[in-house]
């Protein structure tokens, strides 16, 4: 008879031990990091599967050309710089202009303008405008969905006329009234804002234009390594460790205290703060994934151009009712010609283009080329899927977030932001505050 090996039982004090370990080197784990600091904890760590800082702020060099997988724009006067100030004289000051382009082949404002959303439409438009506005107000609609709340407020003609509809199903690659409500009162009251009677007497009625209380930024020309590079020195000084393209497979608790599992070797930690995406924190925790809670898969497209552009503005969004992409942004704006080609980024819902580039790609040319946009050399640069983009909010989405969140912290893990709360922050400012309330409300203040 063969004698097995009794198991091995592992000794605790052969893990690195940390006060504190932060998932995540995006700006909800640096803030994270800051504001632990903030509560006398000494030794962090930072763990991140991808070898950058940022997160979800990506950059992508291509020869003489700087491209974001996406559109990110800041303020001098973000929260995020009272952790950080040493950003400030990194970024690039700008000033940006937000345009798009309507069912009727027009550039015109975004998201809504009185003059070509509702003037242009002449006499007769105007009169169905404001008939089917009337319409969704007096038949009092149940409001269920992102559709339902828009067209509450702006009624099914400038709904359709101003293409909003169609750009609501181009940014969640879903249709608007597969959209849960709480997206919609979350974060579309925009919509409400701009539709009441006196906001629409405010547009008509002739004003100085107040003057701007922040500036516009944009990251430094060099990409979001130096940037948030300086943010993680600075960290570093206080006591975190950082270790990037490090994966977590495993987190079990003994006690009170985390057992994490890394392909940088083993931890141990008394307090765990998640800002990865949220069905991979219940993976690794062994509380199983929530298959309803699924995320945007993004293609970015990367162009330089010579020639008409056909457009002034640094941010076109897409809403007209044809074409794949949602938005492009003009990077030459910020940061000038390279060899004297504009160059510029485009964001497609990879699963609307077939998930091809190739798909995306001769979509993209054929509606500019009908549009008359991009008269001339349009050069295709570079391209990159983005997985975990945003959120999309289908199937009571909030209800089974509130649940993922709650096992999680029954667990014993603190998870928010974008990809940790499955909330979609459209600012690095709202990405901030909610990471330092979230932070804030955990585990009592340590002694320092």
């Amino acid at each position: 008879m063969v004698e097995q090996a009794a198991p091995t039982i592992e000794n605790p004090e052969s893990r690195e031990h940390y006060e504190a370990v932060v998932l995540g080197a995006g700006i909800s784990g640096l803030v994270s990091a800051a504001v632990l600091i903030e509560q006398g904890y000494r030794r962090i760590l930072v763990l991140d599967e991808f070898e950058k800082y940022g997160g979800n702020h990506i950059d992508c060099a291509i020869g003489p050309y700087s491209f974001d997988i996406g559109s990110f724009i800041f303020q001098d006067d973000s929260p995020l710089l009272v952790h950080f100030p040493e950003m400030l004289p990194l970024y690039v000051p700008i000033d940006p202009t937000w345009g798009k382009l309507t069912p009727q082949g027009a550039v015109a404002g975004y998201p809504l303008s009185i003059k070509d959303d509702i003037l242009r439409s002449g006499l007769w438009g105007c009169a169905r405008i404001g008939l089917s506005v009337l319409y969704s107000r007096i038949s009092r609609p149940k409001i269920r969905n992102a559709r339902d709340f828009a067209r509450y407020w702006i009624g099914d003609y400038l709904l359709r006329r101003s293409g909003l509809e169609s750009y609501m199903m181009r940014f969640f690659g879903i249709a608007a009234e597969k959209v849960d409500l709480d997206f919609a009162e979350k974060r579309m009251l925009w919509i409400k804002e701009h539709s009441s009677p006196r906001a629409m007497l405010r547009h008509l009625r002739p004003r100085k234009a107040e003057a701007p209380t922040n500036r516009q930024l944009a990251r430094p020309k060099s990409g979001y390594d130096d940037l948030y590079a300086v943010a993680a020195a600075k960290l570093r000084g206080q006591g975190t460790e950082f270790r990037l393209g490090c994966t977590v497979s495993q987190i079990r608790k003994a006690g009170s205290v985390f057992h994490l599992d890394t392909t940088g070797g083993a931890v141990t930690a008394d307090r765990v703060v998640s800002t990865i995406p949220i069905n991979r924190a219940l993976e690794i925790s062994g509380l199983g994934a929530d298959e309803n809670l699924t995320s945007v898969t993004l293609i970015s497209l990367f162009f330089s151009f010579s020639g008409k552009k056909g457009f002034d503005c640094a941010v076109l969004y897409n809403f007209s009712h044809g074409g794949f992409w949602k938005r492009l942004t003009m990077y030459s704006d910020f940061y000038g010609t390279a060899e004297g080609r504009e160059y510029f980024g485009v964001e497609v819902i990879a699963s609307q283009a077939g998930n091809s580039l190739e798909i995306a790609e001769r979509d993209f040319r054929s509606h500019v080329a009908a549009n008359h946009l991009f008269d001339g050399d349009l050069r295709l640069e570079g391209s990159r899927f983005v997985p975990n983009a945003y959120p999309i909010y289908i199937n009571r989405a909030q209800e089974r977030v509130g649940v993922a969140l709650a096992r999680l912290r029954a667990f014993g893990i603190e998870s928010f932001g974008r990809q940790g709360g499955f909330d979609y922050q459209p600012t690095a400012r709202v990405s901030t505050q909610n990471a330092e309330t979230q932070v804030r409300r955990g585990p009592a203040q340590k002694a320092s």
